[in-house]
């Protein structure tokens, strides 16, 4: 079972004295690993700690701004949409949770 990975990955993997088996993904696959790679961060912040969150927040961010990215959106496109969202409903920091 294969996973997306970073684009330098399989540079870094030759560099270590290995040849990794690669392939380009048509953009159906893409978006599908992209929503797989999304669980997958999303579960490695779960668990992490301490410095790691920043970590994981990292690369959770990247998946998104390639999600957007073959939806047709900008970063700076998702970022305007939030703050509209944030205006008109509120963010997080209440820390309310509905029963």
């Amino acid at each position: 079972m294969g996973k997306l990975v970073r684009d330098r990955i399989p540079d870094i993997i030759r560099l270590g004295g290995e040849e990794p088996t690669v392939s380009v993904l048509g953009a159906d696959a893409y978006r599908e690993a992209l929503q797989d790679k999304l669980a997958e961060e999303a579960g490695e912040l779960a668990e992490a700690t301490g410095a790691e969150v920043a970590e994981e927040l990292a690369d959770l961010l990247e998946v998104l701004r390639a999600i957007a990215d073959v939806h047709g959106h900008s970063w700076h496109d998702v970022e305007r949409v939030a703050a509209e969202k944030r205006a008109r409903r509120g963010a997080f920091t209440e820390r309310f949770y509905l029963h």
